[in-house]
């Protein structure tokens, strides 16, 4: 079980390093910009004083080595930030227990290895030709559609929903579910805590269906095998279970979808880029990286961490008690990690990017995801080489009030086939 950890109380003496307290959010995310306000904390004041929507203030972390610092080290607790409405956030719900995301080692260690083996570059690798039979069948059918069509609805939703559905063994009739619930879970400002917490369950009481029918019909898939390590091995809780599995499937699908659509949005828009993959399509493996880096996914900040002691980052005290947030999108723009940061580079060699985290909260599903993006971009630059907007690009319509984002609808057209 999860080990609620209370965290410090800050010393009431220990003096302020910085006046200025600014909102944070800073505003409402536009397409895919980023606020400019953080490129200059992170020159200017890369540990600034922020008020989150709920909970009071934190800290603001923007540079990448300080970033990298605060997501490995464990002096920053993920736990400490559980159950308690006075931990600053930017989420109506506070962080709970039993999940993933919200604990430290040793349990977060205990849970990850149940699921890791399922996601190992190799393993992954061996689901290429499958995902790429989804892709070309979920192509087809835009394709016979004919043109304009709305590339979210034909492959950026329907492609990574059908490969964590089936991963985990989800019936296929009950995939468009969690499309409903994951856009509830993940608001920001788009739901209320109430229709939050609705969703939450009911994802939560499908799952525990899924779990009671494997235990009297077992199966082979990822949520048989988390199952049979719970009733055979006793290695996790039954909240434990059904909370992973909802992990599991949110996160597998929802931020891949986003990307898809981001990503295509990016290179139609940036003068020459789909042209250059189309013509070049060997620099995918970077471009998907280049891509991840450079495209401003998520609305705010992380998670809350909650210090455990007194330390520094860059010359700020940080005391024991509080909530730090890390900017990792800004960090990925920092000009010391990556030369020409602000430029889109398809071919850039070296890129340690932070979209996945860092430390022992990496994300589990990163190669699954390099998997479906790679192999999507790959698919339509070969069937749609001269794929483009339908409509202009300051008419796309983007989600609002949510953790990520995202293209509501990104319509496209392309020449037709003789």
């Amino acid at each position: 079980m999860t080990t609620h950890t209370d965290a410090p109380t800050p010393h009431p003496d220990a003096p302020d390093t910085h006046t200025e307290v600014r909102g944070f959010p800073f505003g409402e995310p536009v397409r895919l910009d980023p606020h400019p306000l953080l490129a200059k904390l992170q020159r200017e004041e890369p540990v600034s004083r922020i008020r989150l929507p709920y909970g009071g203030e934190g800290w603001l972390v923007t540079r990448y080595e300080d970033v990298k610092t605060v997501l490995a080290d464990p002096r920053f607790s993920r736990a400490a930030a559980v159950d308690r409405e006075d931990i600053p956030r930017i989420t109506p719900e506070t962080a709970r227990p039993d999940s993933l995301l919200s604990m430290d080692a040793p349990e977060h260690t205990r849970l990850r290895k149940l699921v890791m083996s399922a996601f190992t570059k190799s393993r992954v690798q061996r689901l290429r030709p499958h995902v790429r039979e989804i892709v070309d069948t979920l192509l087809t059918s835009m394709e016979s559609s004919g043109p304009p069509a709305d590339l979210v609805a034909a492959l950026a939703l329907p492609l990574p929903v059908t490969v964590i559905c089936e991963m985990l063994g989800i019936p296929p009739q009950d995939q468009h579910r969690f499309r409903e619930f994951s856009d509830t879970i993940l608001s920001t400002t788009a739901a209320t805590r109430e229709q939050i917490a609705v969703a939450r369950a009911g994802l939560e009481a499908y799952l525990a269906e899924q779990v009671a029918r494997r235990r009297t019909d077992p199966s082979d898939d990822l949520l048989g095998a988390l199952v049979a390590a719970r009733d055979e091995n006793d290695r996790l809780s039954e909240r434990e279970l059904v909370n992973l599995g909802m992990g599991l499937l949110v996160a597998g699908h929802e931020t891949t979808a986003n990307q898809i659509g981001n990503f295509t949005y990016t290179l139609l828009t940036t003068p020459g880029r789909w042209d250059q993959l189309r013509d070049h399509p060997e620099l995918i493996p970077t471009a998907v990286e280049e891509l991840l880096r450079y495209v401003q996914l998520g609305s705010g900040g992380s998670a809350p961490r909650i210090a455990t002691e007194d330390l520094e980052l860059s010359g700020t005290r940080i005391r024991a008690g509080e909530a730090v947030f890390v900017h990792s999108q800004t960090a990925n723009r920092d000009e010391s990690v990556f030369p020409d940061a602000e430029t889109l580079d398809l071919g850039r060699e070296r890129n340690p990017h932070l979209a996945f985290g860092h430390g022992f909260h990496h994300c589990v599903g990163a190669q699954l995801a390099r998997l479906e993006l790679q192999v999507a971009l790959d698919a339509l630059v070969h069937r749609f080489p001269h794929l483009d907007l339908a409509i202009p690009a300051a008419d796309i319509p983007w989600k609002a009030g949510m953790l990520v984002r995202g293209p509501k609808a990104l319509p496209v057209r392309w020449q037709t086939r003789e």
